[in-house]
């Protein structure tokens, strides 16, 4: 295409008028939200999710060793890559009722300071994402036995997951007391 014009201001203003009419538009503007991710779980009817740092695993449940004087809560030991893993109920262990092993029973592998286990849990729901603004305080529906390891939650629509903090319940007291009373 041939220039007519011979001054620069002229040649400048033909080259941007042809750039313009064969430039791409501007990329869409997008809203950045903030967001906090984690992995979600169940533990009888009640969604959690805890951190991704806290959770290393998650498993199929494995064959295990049973431990004689443990109690109940502890399922018994598991050979992990070498290395022993505890196995503990973790419904059975909060609120004293036996998780229900089906095909979606899941172990979730934990690991806090010098501590290794395994928790198993009713299902593991996989990778949750959560925006700031989905964040409260409370959670309306989580039972009392929860109240010391979970510290808020997220509710999305009409469901509420709360923040379960495994380093709360790996170091409790009553967590580490795993023989049982003869």
């Amino acid at each position: 295409m041939a220039v007519e014009s011979t001054t620069p201001y002229a040649l400048i203003k033909e080259i941007e008028a042809r750039s313009r009419s064969r430039a791409l538009g501007l990329p869409q503007q997008v809203e950045v939200r903030r967001t906090w991710s984690g992995i979600g779980f169940r533990v009888g009817e009640l969604l959690l999710v805890s951190s991704l740092g806290e959770v290393g695993e998650i498993l199929v449940y494995p064959a295990q060793t049973r431990l004689p004087h443990a109690k109940r809560w502890v399922k018994g030991v598991t050979n992990m890559r070498g290395s022993l893993l505890p196995i503990i109920d973790l419904h059975d262990f909060i609120e004293g009722v036996p998780t229900e092993m089906d095909r979606r029973t899941r172990v979730l592998m934990v690991q806090h300071e010098n501590i290794s286990v395994g928790l198993m849990v009713d299902e593991a729901m996989g990778l949750r994402h959560f925006f700031d603004e989905e964040r409260v305080g409370g959670l309306s529906t989580l039972p009392d036995a929860y109240r010391e390891f979970v510290v808020g939650g997220y509710k999305q629509g009409n469901t509420q997951w709360g923040v379960f903090k495994m380093e709360k319940l790996l170091g409790h007291k009553r967590f580490m007391d795993v023989a049982a009373r003869l």
